[in-house]
């Protein structure tokens, strides 16, 4: 990868002689950064339009990183910051918690946007608060942020190719068989219930990978990855299978032990944006999943 460093709004780099020695550098710059950086072309057009690729002496210097309004507004929650870099947040967002605002009349509770702008705010830093996936309210785990368009596009690119590897730790009821392994059943919306999903021949195409983990007395921990990201994906094919969440009350699930779904996002992992490393995060469990482990080892 060659050697980069931020300047402010500007991404310098050094590409060496390939390109400053070139016949037409113009054209080699831009094959260089479209097909060697791999350089969104959308971006590329519009930086080249305004004339925010330029050249210092050996140096190649493109306008990544301009000054955005949040989008917004802030509102400080602590937050803890899973990976951050110039291209990316990874932030843990707590069960409770909406990842934005849905519009609802007389809604008033700061979501992870607004505590993500917040971040942004107290690091000096003016960046539109653009989150790249989502999880329910009542899910915890890692969620992804595009800190530029460079990565919102590649990252966007890289959801619609479900190339983002998202895994899960669920408690649900029951012993869940050893021999499951993917649940591949559409999932459509619940016409008797305006909130609820449910398993359906006319539904979206829907695929669950199973790890069974600790089996207990009348519960089973298992590992989840998703390979389409429908509305409440997890739940459904659970529950549809006899095993809701535990906690789930919507499809199935008893409350008496904990008071939301028991489901963790643990772990997200994707190639950055910029450098195409790949990066694996980690989400250690929250305290309420804990305690839910302990009370079902007794």
């Amino acid at each position: 990868m060659t050697a980069w460093r931020r300047r402010g709004e500007w991404l310098e780099l050094t590409p060496g002689k390939m390109l400053t020695g070139a016949a037409d550098r113009n054209e080699a710059t831009a094959q260089w950064l479209l097909k060697t950086l791999g350089m969104p072309e959308k971006l590329f057009r519009q930086l080249q339009a305004n004339k925010l690729i330029e050249w210092r002496g050996d140096r190649l210097r493109l306008a990544l990183f301009p000054v955005r309004p949040a989008g917004i507004e802030p509102v400080w929650r602590e937050l803890s910051v899973l990976y951050e870099d110039e291209f990316c947040l990874v932030v843990h967002k707590p069960a409770g918690m909406n990842i934005h605002p849905d519009g609802r009349k007389g809604e008033t509770e700061p979501t992870l946007d607004h505590a993500v702008a917040a971040y942004y705010q107290m690091q000096g830093e003016e960046i539109a608060v653009r989150h790249i996936h989502r999880l329910d309210q009542y899910t915890s785990g890692p969620v992804l942020y595009a800190k530029n368009d460079w990565a919102q596009l590649k990252l966007d690119e890289e959801m619609r190719h479900k190339r983002i590897a998202r895994s899960y730790a669920a408690f649900v009821h029951g012993v869940v068989p050893a021999d499951l392994k993917v649940i591949d059943l559409p999932i459509g919306k619940d016409r008797h219930h305006n909130q609820r999903r449910r398993v359906s021949s006319t539904g979206q195409h829907a695929v669950t990978r199973v790890r069974l983990g600790k089996v207990y007395r009348d519960a089973s921990l298992v590992h989840l990855e998703l390979e389409t990201g429908r509305t409440h994906q997890i739940r459904v094919h659970l529950s549809h299978l006899g095993h809701p969440l535990l906690g789930d009350a919507l499809y199935g699930g008893s409350t008496a032990l904990i008071g939301r779904q028991a489901l963790h996002g643990e772990g997200l992992a994707f190639s950055h944006p910029f450098t195409g490393e790949r990066i694996d995060i980690g989400d250690p469990w929250p305290n309420d999943i804990k305690q839910l482990e302990r009370k079902l080892s007794k």
